[in-house]
């Protein structure tokens, strides 16, 4: 008979060891982005200290949840190749315009770049007809945010005009890795002021969604469900792997006394 402690169990019980232990840590880390996330939109730190990019985020880090707006200062070579208008920026009279952005290397000429937002242009602006970005190294200051991603489509991708900031879009025009953020530039700069950008301001940046935050929450519990599940089903394999077969279970109840009695 097959005991649930037997050694052709046991790769049963690590198998179901490790799916209700990864799925129970999948949805306490999606639990935690919950809280991060709820966290970060009570906290106002626009108005905080600016402080250098490197000490927030690296080239290669996921986006701090906690840091959305944080004022940074950093420095180095505009990517004129890499510019770009993004759609659906209202400025405080209702105008429809667009974002003028441009990466900015962070360091070196050949060092990862963050998208910039250089500055607002009304609705009708091309491309061609933005001044180019100052030549030799930049130094600016400007609100961290994370890139936005609400799933709208592109209808055309050969042009110059994107309906939304994603680090995805900006990277395909560049040869430089970009950081996973992009800065809003608190000011435009003397060249861009002259050509009549208007300085861009995060109330110009689209709401954000409702359910965001609770989409997190969410698959926490759909991870929480798997794991139930998979404990559910390896509970269920161990006892069908262990129960005695129909027969023996009915043998099994009977009084060997009468067995012998009986002549069996």
């Amino acid at each position: 008979m097959v005991r649930w402690w037997s050694f052709r169990m046991w790769g049963a019980h690590l198998l179901g060891l490790i799916c209700v232990a990864a799925a129970t840590g999948m949805g306490v880390w999606q639990h935690d982005a919950w809280q991060e996330r709820r966290a970060a939109e009570r906290v106002d730190l626009t108005e905080a200290e600016p402080v250098p990019l490197a000490e927030v985020l690296g080239p290669d880090d996921p986006f701090p949840a906690g840091d959305v707006g944080r004022p940074v200062r950093l420095a180095g070579t505009w990517l004129p190749e890499g510019t770009a208008l993004v759609t659906g920026r209202e400025d405080e009279d209702g105008r429809a315009g667009r974002w003028v952005v441009t990466p900015l290397t962070v360091g070196g000429p050949a060092d990862p770049a963050v998208p910039v937002v250089r500055g607002w242009v009304p609705d009708d602006t091309d491309v061609a007809d933005l001044p180019a970005p100052d030549p030799g190294e930049a130094e600016l200051v400007g609100w961290l945010q994370p890139p936005e991603g609400s799933g709208m489509a592109d209808d055309d991708p050969s042009d110059d005009v994107l309906p939304q900031l994603r680090i995805a879009d900006i990277v395909q025009r560049v040869d430089q890795d970009l950081y996973g953020a992009y800065v809003v530039a608190r000011a435009p700069t003397q060249t861009d002021a002259a050509a009549g950008l208007a300085p861009a301001t995060l109330d110009q940046l689209p709401p954000a969604g409702r359910f965001t935050a609770l989409r997190n929450l969410l698959y926490a519990i759909e991870w929480w469900v798997f794991a139930a599940f998979a404990g559910f089903i390896w509970w269920r394999y161990v006892r069908d792997a262990t129960r005695l077969p129909p027969a023996q279970e009915a043998g099994a109840g009977d009084d060997p006394e009468d067995a012998v009695l009986s002549g069996e």
